[in-house]
Parts: C-alpha cells; structure tokens; sequence
C-alpha cells in the first residue's frame, strides 16, 4: 500500500468494509450463534399456534461448534527461543518471565476464550497489544463485530497496515438535535487516532484527531484467522453450517406438528345426530349469528360408554401419525451435522454407553484434527503479539524473539496413573530427561512447574554435597542401617 495515503483515505476504507461484512455476513452469523434462526417453511395461512410451535422448534446446536474446539485450546505457558546472531538459546527464563507477566497483566488466562470464539463465530477476531500510562503493556480482544483491518497482502502478511474498531455506536442518529455521535479508534504503522463517525456507511461524517505515536515499529493490530483462503478470505465454523442448522429446525418443526395435531386417536360417529343446545324456558334449539343451531360438546373419557339409538349410527378411530420416521430423519441430521461439523456425535446425540474405547477415540480423532489446526494459526497470531509487548516494553531479546512459540495445555482426560507409566517409560527408554517430561504432566500448570524448579534448584546443593563426600570417603552417608546379628547373644 501506497505510503502516502493519509490516514483519512485509510479510515474511509476501514469503515466501508466493517459496514460492508457487517451488512452481508456478519450480521446473519451473530443471529444464528445466539438462536435467531430464519423461520421454517409453514403454510401460509399459519396460525398462532404454528408460530409458537416454531418457536419451540428451534434447536441452537451452533455454540457446540465454537465450544468444543474452544474447550480444548488453552494456552499455559511460553517458551521463549530468541536468536542472537547465529546462536539459538532455547532457556531464556527471564524472557519467559517478561511475556507471562504480561500474559497475567492483560488477564488473558480467562479472556483468550473470548479471543477464540470471536474467531471462529465469524472467521477472524483481533487484539491490540498497547501500553497504558502505569507503564504496564497489555493485550485485549477486538469482536469482529466492531473492527477491521487492511492488509497489503490479506492472505499473507500477518501485520495490518492498519487497523479501526468501534468503542461506542451512534445514537439518534436520525435526530440532528439528539445525535451521540459514534467513537472508535484507528491504528497505522506509527500513530492512533481518535474518531467520531455519524454512520459506518457514512465516511464522510467522521472526524479525526490524532492521539499520537503507539510506541511500535507496525500496527499494533494482530488478527486471529480461524481459516484462510489465498484470497485473504476467512471463514468461521458457523457460517457454513448455517444450511443443516435450518434442516435441523425444518426436521423438529414437522415433528412438533404432527406431535400436536396427530399423535393421538381420533374417535369417529357417523349417522348420528349431535345433542343440541336448548332454550331452557322453551326448549327450542339455539341458533348462533349465521342460523345454525349449536351443539353440545361430548365430554368422552374413559369411564362413559358412547352409543346410539339408531341403526345406522357407526362408530370408529382415526389412527394417530407414527412419529419413528421423524424421529430417525432429526438423528440423521445430526449425524450429518456432526460430521461436516466434525463434532463428534455423542456430543450431539448424548449416545455413549454403548461406544467401547476404540469407538470413541476413532470419533475424537477428527476433533482433535481440527484442534490442532487452530492452535497453529491462533499460536503465529500469539507469538506476534508477545513480540509487540517486548518492543512496547523495550525488551529488544523479546521483540526479536521469532523462534518463540506457546505451550498448549493437555486437554486429554487421562489417569495419573497412565501418564505416570507412559513418562517414565520415555525417560527410561528414550533418555528423556526428568525435567523436560514436568509439562507433560497431566493437569500440571506453569505455576506448579515453577515451583518444583525452585524446590529441585534448593535440594541440589544438598545432594551434590552429598555425593561429593561419598566419592572422598567411599562411605555412604545415608541412614545408618539396623545391626545384624549372627549366632547367640552373651
């Protein structure tokens, strides 16, 4: 992009294309994340018990597709690998330091869910990394909703040349006297600017004032792209499945109609006359507005005895719907759901006492595929974002540090006893060292990680001191053992 375009040019672009995706996609993806589905096909003389059936009817099953993946992303810890020169120093402990410092600055252990669900409900999320005026650097989550960015190249290049968000939305805007003008944020590469707009699809309403420099070298925008096509085009995990959501709203609807209206037997007379409601005074019949006399209702349960007086009169059943047929074609979109979803369907369908343990593992396995492709793309997005808190906080090893990486927490349920067998297996057999095995444990977190480096560093002077008089003396300095006797006591 052209470097002298000013930053007015930059914040029309910004605003069309948020005003744009928010128009054409966004929108539409935010209503049905929350349960507002488009409505099914009904007859068009549909009464008000039709529309409450169909209220009933909808069944959100989209924030299973956001949740499961999102359940099982957790960043905990960071291992910093900044290169100097042509050496590669893998410790670093203090830039390791630095970075979870601003991790838990930015209180980012409960709020990265909210960063990942932002991206995989429309596509792609944000954050800005930013310093405050304590001096602290933290990062903060952007909705998609609200921001958007330009790329020179959109499907490569991971630093937006800039980047605008929403922090208040106008107000009576169609009242010139009422108006709360809207306000929002613009980044490039080297400044933030303050804008008041009057409408996203109006650009030419906004104002803009320059706050001043950021303190970064880029935009200090990073984008979470859950998938990315060649063309910079993301794509979420909603969107797509919008089409078997509505089948699985049509599937249900039809089920509840014919629950309603035919799941029951109907009782039939033929040739018989109805009692009719009598005048008591007359005894004539009364008629309602067009003439037609009026029946009594028959109250029919089962102590009364239906009959009839005359020869003719029959009476029958109407059989009820069989309701098997709806009920397997709601399992096969399900099923169908699950699969172009690859959510695996005992989440869905709630069917697991009969699955073995093979069974289950071969239905994880398609989950576990797609989790894994979005710790890659969201740990890049991760990584930039901790080399902009090292430059923010000129921390140069941490703005340089390109072969850092996050560490993702184990999210698979397994026993201590399990783990336990398999890690000592791989110190044994492989020679592992002991250490490197301590995040591998299950449910270890970097805290208690860190705590057992601290005690491990203050026993080992005691057992090196230990060691080396065992070598000078050849005498082991260990418990004293118990006596031994041979043949009898004096």
């Amino acid at each position: 992009m052209a470097e002298d375009i000013s930053p007015r040019d930059v914040l029309k672009q910004l605003m069309l294309v948020l005003h744009h995706d928010r128009e054409h996609r966004l929108e539409r993806i935010d209503r049905y994340r929350r349960g507002t589905h488009e409505d099914p096909y009904k007859p068009s003389n549909a009464d008000r018990e039709y529309k409450e059936l169909w209220k009933r009817a909808i069944t959100n099953v989209m924030p299973l597709l956001v949740n499961t993946p999102v359940q099982a992303m957790y960043v905990d810890d960071y291992r910093a690998g900044y290169s100097s020169g042509s050496s590669f120093n893998p410790a670093a402990p203090q830039a390791r330091g630095f970075q979870m410092e601003h991790w838990q600055n930015s209180r980012l252990d409960a709020r990265q869910g909210a960063i990942y669900r932002g991206a995989l409900d429309f596509g792609h999320s944000f954050t800005v990394t930013e310093k405050l005026d304590s001096g602290k650097v933290i990062t903060k989550g952007l909705s998609a909703l609200r921001t958007s960015a330009l790329f020179e190249d959109p499907a490569n290049d991971e630093t937006p040349y800039a980047a605008f968000t929403v922090t208040r939305w106008p107000r009576n805007a169609d009242d010139p006297e009422k108006i709360e003008m809207g306000q929002g944020r613009l980044w490039d590469g080297d400044s933030e600017y303050k804008v008041e707009f009057k409408s996203l699809g109006d650009p030419k309403s906004a104002s803009l004032t320059e706050v001043g420099r950021h303190g970064a070298s880029e935009c200090p925008v990073t984008r979470f792209a859950a998938a990315i096509d060649l063309d910079g085009r993301t794509v979420g995990v909603i969107e797509p499945m919008i089409p078997l959501q509505n089948r699985i709203n049509q599937t249900i609807f039809d089920l509840l109609i014919a629950q309603t209206y035919g799941s029951f037997k109907v009782r039939t007379i033929t040739g018989m006359a109805p009692p009719l409601k009598r005048d008591p005074e007359t005894g004539e019949p009364i008629v309602d507005e067009n003439g037609n006399p009026v029946p009594l209702p028959i109250n029919i349960s089962a102590k009364r005895v239906l009959f009839g007086e005359d020869s003719d009169v029959k009476f029958g059943t109407l059989d009820e719907t069989p309701l098997e047929g709806y009920i397997e074609a709601i399992k096969l979109a399900f099923q169908h759901f699950s699969a172009l979803g690859q959510v695996p369907p005992h989440h869905l369908l709630g069917q697991i006492a009969n699955l073995s343990a093979e069974a289950l593992l071969a239905a994880e396995t398609s989950l576990a595929r797609h989790v894994e492709m979005f710790r890659h793309a969201f740990g890049e997005a991760w990584e930039r974002v901790f080399r902009l808190a090292g430059e923010l906080s000129d921390n140069t090893d941490a703005a340089e540090d390109m072969a850092g990486e996050v560490i993702w927490r184990d999210m698979e349920q397994r026993s201590l006893a399990q783990a336990a067998d398999a890690l000592g297996k791989l110190k044994e057999q492989l020679g592992i060292p002991g250490r490197g095995l301590w995040p591998r444990v299950p449910g270890a977190t970097a805290g208690e990680i860190a705590y057992w480096e601290q005690v491990a560093s203050e026993e080992q002077p005691e057992l090196e001191l230990s060691q080396r008089l065992s070598s000078s003396s050849g005498q082991d300095f260990g418990p004293e053992p118990a006596p031994t006797f041979v043949g009898a006591l004096p």
